[in-house]
């Protein structure tokens, strides 16, 4: 059988896709099984073992480019195709591959309900709520059945990452102060608080992680850390994947580099303010969240129409709590 996954972006949502990736190819290991996805997170793909082809494709490219790709797309004659990403934009792109049956999430799962006119298949996904087990419950339907979410990476050697283990080589922790949406950044200064908790009662130095148009908010960190957090070298994603896994903790918000340290298996702490743990969060029932989804009035919205942001509601105190409680597990 050759499969098609379409799922686009963004970094989060690739990274909870991948279990479904492994569940066909564990299900069709002489199949195909290929993925759409935006050339961002194309690298983020190729290291997945048993995606047989990583086809980059953003829907903004100029109109001959995207013709190639979909022309392509049809002679390989696909099986199936899943939409993985419930668009009106990647369900098109399901159905223009001219796939014999593409399977897309029921009306109550998608983002976009306009999306539906473009599956053949709308499977009843059952009572799932996270991301990665609606992947899970959607590739289910043609016998690809997974008793746990399996990420299956190949992370290549990265040059920032030998860096930072040759400046920490008894351990460090890895916080990510930075986020896409302001509403999901918990305040610098405690994240600086935190580092200085890290360094004094857990004996962990902190490396500051940071991203594109992120790095004064993370000398922010490094400054109110009191010596205890250095700031990160320049990575790419991919050597955040192997940063993240090289580190004895992770402390993030709802951003890329959460979900890619919950893939490595890294421990974590998670705060949540505006969106659902219960959706997008970690999924190892070690691994522990801090939320204050209940209290938020802007539920999956980039910026808080309040004074106050629900975020800036979790003191420094609960976060070192949770982090003592995380890594108590790990030495026990």
């Amino acid at each position: 059988m050759k499969h098609l996954l379409v799922r686009l972006g963004s970094l989060g949502d690739v990274i909870h896709a991948i279990p479904a990736a492994a569940a066909l190819r564990a299900h069709d290991p002489a199949g195909r099984v290929d993925w759409l996805v935006d050339p961002r997170y194309a690298d983020v793909v190729r290291m997945v073992r048993g995606v047989d082809r990583v086809i980059p494709l953003d829907p903004r490219d100029d109109k001959l480019r995207l013709l190639a790709t979909l022309s392509a797309l049809r002679r390989t004659r696909y099986d199936v195709v899943f939409d993985m990403q419930g668009l009106i934009k990647s369900a098109a792109l399901t159905w223009l591959t001219g796939a014999k049956r593409t399977f897309g999430m029921p009306r109550a799962h998608l983002r976009e309900q306009a999306a539906q006119i473009f599956y053949t298949d709308t499977p009843d996904l059952g009572d799932v709520t996270h991301v990665i087990d609606k992947g899970l419950a959607l590739v289910a339907n043609v016998g690809a059945k997974a008793v746990e979410p399996a990420f299956p990476l190949e992370v290549p050697p990265s040059g920032p990452t030998r860096e930072v283990v040759a400046r920490h080589r008894s351990g460090f922790a890895l916080l990510n102060p930075g986020a896409a949406w302001p509403n999901k950044q918990w305040p610098a200064d405690r994240f600086g608080a935190l580092a200085v908790h890290l360094r004094g009662d857990q004996g962990l130095p902190s490396v500051v992680l940071w991203g594109p148009a992120e790095r004064e908010r993370a000398e922010q960190v490094v400054a109110a850390s009191e010596g205890a957090a250095t700031l990160a070298p320049e990575t790419r994603i991919t050597d955040i994947f192997a940063m993240a896994k090289a580190a004895r903790l992770v402390v993030s918000g709802d951003t890329g580099p959460l979900h890619i340290a919950c893939a490595v298996g890294t421990p974590v702490v998670a705060l949540f303010g505006p969106t659902s743990a219960g959706r997008n969060g970690p999924w190892s029932l070690d691994d522990r969240v801090i939320a204050r989804t209940s209290e938020c009035e802007c539920l999956y919205q980039r910026q808080c129409r309040r004074a106050a942001r629900c975020i800036d509601d979790i003191p420094a105190g609960e976060v070192i709590a949770a982090v003592a409680d995380r890594l108590s597990l790990v030495r026990a």
